[in-house]
């Protein structure tokens, strides 16, 4: 059978479409575990920058979830009403944006350390699988940076 010209705007041969798909689907079955913890998954990834970093700029949480700043404010916003981080914006340069994890917001680090392991036997996927597909999420990741730089 010959192919049409069409055959690409076909949703099964779209790469992107599983991604957004999966991404969505895994989204979904972190929310009951984020709903005990008053996050988004959104927040959830936010606050793991900042377990691990304790402090950083805007611009670098940005850059390290690929959000920009009209996703990461109301965010930020919202993680500083409920007391987990703080803003402040450094004398030494008042265009950039300090964000910091409050005492209540490390706490909340013990109550989610066992999700990824809650997590992982959704994904259906050996550890080999898992790796790989790793790697290739995170090769495209690398390519977008290289292309939108």
């Amino acid at each position: 059978m010959k192919e049409s010209k069409y055959d690409a705007l076909k949703i099964e041969n779209q790469i992107c479409f599983p991604l957004y798909a999966g991404s969505r689907e895994i989204i979904k079955r972190y929310k009951p575990y984020l709903d005990e913890l008053g996050l988004t998954y959104t927040q959830y990834i936010t606050m793991m920058i900042l377990w691990e970093e304790k402090e950083v700029t805007v611009k670098q949480l940005g850059k390290r979830l690929y959000l920009d700043s009209g996703t990461l404010t109301p965010l930020l916003k919202k993680l500083e009403a409920k007391g987990l981080i703080t803003r402040v914006r450094p004398i030494s340069d008042e265009r950039s944006l300090i964000v910091s994890i409050t005492r209540e917001g490390s706490k909340l680090r013990d109550l989610a350390v066992d999700i990824p392991a809650k997590m992982a036997p959704c994904l259906h996927l050996t550890e080999d699988e898992a790796k790989e597909l790793y790697r290739l999420l995170y090769k495209i990741l690398a390519a977008s940076e290289e292309t939108f730089a």
